[in-house]
């Protein structure tokens, strides 16, 4: 099979046109086309030689996952379902606003840690997304979305655990930061996490770039049920391994983000317990309103409820953020993220084995 180049990052790239015998250079010359010309025909590329272009056309491609969904909603968030094989789809949304424009991408084909309150993880696991399978998100958005530079932020906040699929994450990260591809700074990409300790340390060792971690409780027995990852990393590890990783962060913070649930998660004692993790790592709060999906046994705290947790919150000098919901009437709100997924991990529920149904073209 050909190559897709969508995921090579500059030394994969490089290692590539070797085999081909051509110079280094090209290799920048031809990131630059396919990443910031958006360019995936190899006969368009100008300023190749005849020869060389006649090279890329018979070993190599550029692949970008098909889309099969493109929804709008009224405020303007788009969410795109990606089919990258033949039984999954993944999930890619941005979201434009005055100054920026952020795109959330998806690194797995469903997600194994099965967080109650998450769509995504109701869909079971298949796979890990390849490198190209994740670039190629943002390469179909700055294509599909026009401009010089349409995604100025991007969130690895989608469907999946990044910190699972770190060998082809990484790899996808340096080619956003790299200046002939993406030339996004580290404070502008971020990876949000369920708290998978080794994961943030390989992270912080190979790539830091801003780091959102999935708190969403203020103590164990809570998080157990809620976030069941904390079952192997409880809270202690995870705020030791936040404070390893601000060695090396682009930010001075780790921003928390924490799902507002009525009468779960949301009472004052609960901003009271959080006030007492904030004392232990430089941090800030997210707090995200529930956004229901079918079978949810959780509602959404009501605003009055989450004013109060802010207040409480504030007036111990934390900085705290309410996250506007923005695309739920196309279900591209967080935690809704669900695609379709063959899902491999066969998880039952009451009794029946579920199964998701292939994606079709």
């Amino acid at each position: 099979m050909k190559t897709n180049l969508l995921g090579l990052d500059a030394a994969g790239l490089a290692a590539f046109f070797q085999t081909l015998g051509e110079k280094p250079f090209r290799a920048r010359q031809v990131m630059q086309w396919v990443h910031q010309r958006r360019e995936p025909d190899f006969s368009r590329m100008s300023d190749l030689a005849k020869d060389l272009r006649a090279k890329l056309v018979a070993a190599a491609a550029v692949r970008a996952p098909q889309i099969v969904g493109d929804h709008v909603a009224e405020d303007g968030t788009r969410k795109w379902l990606l089919k990258v094989d033949g039984a999954n789809a993944v999930d890619a949304v941005f979201i434009p606003e005055t100054a920026r424009g952020t795109l959330c991408v998806s690194s797995q084909a469903g997600c194994t840690l099965d967080c109650a309150f998450c769509s995504t993880g109701k869909q079971g696991f298949n796979r890990n997304l390849s490198t190209a399978e994740i670039v190629g998100q943002l390469w179909l958005a700055n294509r599909l979305l026009g401009g010089e530079r349409p995604v100025t932020n991007v969130v690895l906040m989608g469907m999946g655990e990044p910190m699972l699929n770190l060998d082809n994450v990484i790899p996808a990260l340096r080619l956003m930061l790299d200046d002939n591809a993406y030339g996004l700074s580290r404070r502008r990409v971020t990876v949000s996490t369920s708290g998978v300790v080794p994961g943030m340390d390989r992270l912080r060792d190979e790539c830091p770039v801003a780091l959102a971690v999935s708190l969403h409780a203020p103590n164990d027995a809570l998080r157990d049920q809620l976030v069941p990852v904390n079952r192997k990393y409880p809270i202690r590890e995870l705020l030791k391994a936040c404070k390893r990783y601000l060695e090396k962060a682009p930010r001075d913070f780790i921003t928390f983000e924490y799902v507002m649930l009525d009468g779960v998660n949301d009472s004052d004692s609960h901003a009271e317990e959080l006030a007492g993790i904030a004392a232990r790592v430089s941090c800030k709060f997210n707090l995200i309103p529930f956004n229901p999906f079918p079978q949810t046994e959780f509602r959404r705290s009501p605003p009055e409820r989450i004013r109060r947790f802010v207040e409480i919150l504030q007036r111990k000098g934390i900085t705290v953020t309410t996250r506007k919901t923005r695309g739920d009437a196309i279900d591209a709100a967080c935690g809704q993220l669900a695609g379709e997924v063959a899902d491999r991990t066969r998880r039952t529920r009451g009794g029946k084995t579920v199964r998701i149904a292939e994606v079709r073209a």
